[in-house]
């Protein structure tokens, strides 16, 4: 049995990680999770990442964290080049969904549209309308949104129920829709990575490979509406 290896993830992966080590078979590969609210104080990302790697050191000698810099400025990969552990490359989790050069390349083409994943349409009302007051003072949406012209939903699952929820969330924020499949993207070869981080060759499974997750749909497969 290879040793065990601790990720530290965002509260918004858990989801998702959850699903793809469940597909991979790897026991090995553990899960802790911080609250998916820090992304509220992005400032206090870095110390409550670092409080959690130190807290582990007794039982993990092989630590990844499961973060894109999310708003830190830089912060927590200081933090992370001290502890000597590796994150998921990319500046948030809509990059290394998508892929690192195809979101670059969409967001500069498109630079009037506003992202949600799975996990924030899920918590669309909780995140973003309540979470912003538009609950209470709905006049503050052209203030936030009026810059932007449509909702990108990047949906790591073929979930016509999520769609459905994207599609409204875009209306409540008087946005075009689209949709675009990633699947799991960076984060399913990331934790093959960190599976094989041992001595045992288990590096080369190819079980997470390319693994984009339930449904037909291709990466990237993209349907505008309005």
């Amino acid at each position: 049995m290879p040793e065990p290896v601790l990720v530290i993830a965002c509260g918004a992966l858990a989801r998702e990680i959850r699903a793809l080590l469940s597909i991979s078979g790897f026991r090995h590969l553990h899960l802790a999770c911080l609250p998916a609210s820090l992304h509220n104080r992005p400032e206090r990302i870095p110390g409550a990442v670092r409080e959690r790697i130190r807290a582990a050191r007794a039982h993990y000698r092989r630590i990844f964290v499961a973060y894109g810099d999310c708003g830190t400025g830089g912060a927590l990969d200081r933090v992370l080049e001290v502890e000597e552990v590796e994150r998921i490359e990319g500046p948030h989790c809509y990059a290394f969904y998508s892929g690192l050069a195809a979101f670059e390349a969409g967001a500069a083409a498109e630079p009037a549209s506003f992202y949600l994943t799975d996990f924030l349409v899920r918590q669309f009302d909780t995140l973003v309308w309540r979470g912003l007051g538009l609950d209470r003072h709905p006049e503050l949406r052209p203030l936030y949104f009026g810059n932007y012209r449509k909702l990108v939903h990047l949906a790591q699952t073929d979930d016509a129920v999520l769609r459905a929820e994207g599609r409204r969330a875009a209306q409540r924020l008087d946005l075009a829709y689209e949709y675009r499949f990633t699947g799991y993207g960076g984060l399913a070869d990331f934790l093959a990575r960190a599976a094989g981080s041992g001595d045992d060759g288990a590096a080369d499974s190819p079980v997470l490979a390319g693994h984009s997750g339930p449904g037909d749909r291709s990466p990237g497969t993209s349907d505008g509406e309005t």
